[in-house]
This record gives C-alpha cells, sequence and structure tokens, in this order.
C-alpha cells in the first residue's frame, strides 16, 4: 500500500488493538486523533487494529521506521506514557509464533515480517519505536477509562515530536526496556 503522495513514506505510524477491549483501544484512537494533524510528507499514519497480518504485509513496502501505538503493561499508573525502542524482532519461540488473526501482538507480526522479508527478499524497518500507554483496564467494552483517554492528546503530542525529529534521524535517549514520559 504505498501513500499516494510524490514522496515515498519512510515512517509508518500504526496503530494497534482492539476497540471491544477498553483501554487496548488505545493505539487505534492515538491515530484517529493523528491523523487530524498534519504530518511530515515522509509519514504515514494507519489504524491497523487487530489486523497484525496486514500490518506485516504493509511493512513489506520498505519503511525505514515503524512507530507502534499500543496498550502497554509495564507496571505503572494508568494513563501513564512509555517510550520504548525495540530489540530485533525474531526472539519469539516458534511455538508462539503461530499465524492467529486474533492474537496478533505486535512481537508477533514483527517476526512474521522477518519471516517474510526472508523470503521476498525485502527488509524489516531500521527501527521499531513503541509509544504505549499503562492500561487501567483491557476487559470487554468499549471506550477508554478515563486516565487512558487523557494519555491521548499527550500521546498524539509525542509521536508527532518523534516523527519531526525522524527528519532529523530521530534520536532516541530511551533505555530499549522503555522509559515512562510523564
Amino acid at each position: 500500500m504505498t501513500p499516494p503522495s510524490a514522496q515515498r513514506a519512510t515512517t509508518l505510524v500504526a496503530g494497534v488493538g482492539n476497540i471491544f477491549l477498553g483501554d487496548d483501544g488505545f493505539g487505534v484512537e492515538t491515530v484517529r486523533r493523528l491523523t487530524a494533524e498534519p504530518l511530515p510528507a515522509h509519514v504515514e499514519a494507519v489504524d491497523i487494529g487487530v489486523r497484525g497480518v496486514h500490518l506485516a504485509y504493509q511493512l513489506l513496502d520498505g519503511y525505514d521506521t515503524l512507530v507502534l501505538i499500543d496498550a502497554t503493561r509495564r507496571g505503572g499508573d494508568p494513563g501513564t506514557l512509555y517510550l520504548i525502542e525495540a530489540d530485533r524482532p525474531g526472539r519469539i519461540e516458534p511455538q508462539e509464533a503461530l499465524l492467529d488473526g486474533h492474537r496478533m501482538s505486535p512481537d508477533t507480526v514483527l517476526t512474521l515480517l522477518e519471516t517474510l522479508c526472508a523470503g521476498t527478499g525485502c527488509r524489516p524497518p531500521q527501527r521499531t519505536l513503541v509509544v504505549g500507554c499503562e492500561p487501567a483496564r483491557v476487559d470487554e467494552g468499549i471506550g477508554l477509562s478515563t486516565p487512558v483517554a487523557a494519555a491521548v492528546p499527550q500521546a498524539v503530542d509525542m509521536v508527532l515530536r518523534l516523527v519531526r525529529d525522524d527528519e532529523q534521524t530521530m534520536p532516541i535517549t530511551q533505555p530499549a526496556t522503555g522509559t515512562a514520559v510523564n
């Protein structure tokens, strides 16, 4: 899926999650709001939702940077934002990387992508960042909890800073394990 602009997008911002599981819809809502903002020409923002296989195939278009937006349990207070520079994919045991369209975690998608790239000659993104938000609840129900909903505008601002900095090589000073951002 190549964007219609004359300049090829080199950064893909993907909101992932299930809107029917409360705060798991954080990534989807953040990208929805992000798409209302002016984005640099090198950036494409998409609502992936639970379509992890679609994300893996879209990444075959050759993006340099992937920014995933997702609910992320790391033990902080609900609504805490995290910026994580992900390690290389491929660290999932084969039995965990089964293709189940309803359980494609970002790690599984990146593992699938590495397999697809090996078979097609494409290359995966050189850098993968995760903008995560500590959920309050991920049980059945539509709508974000109050603290997670309050974090969405901050997450939009964080992503905008990241993709604008990407024009100057996006320097990241956060450790690979991630850091809470307030």
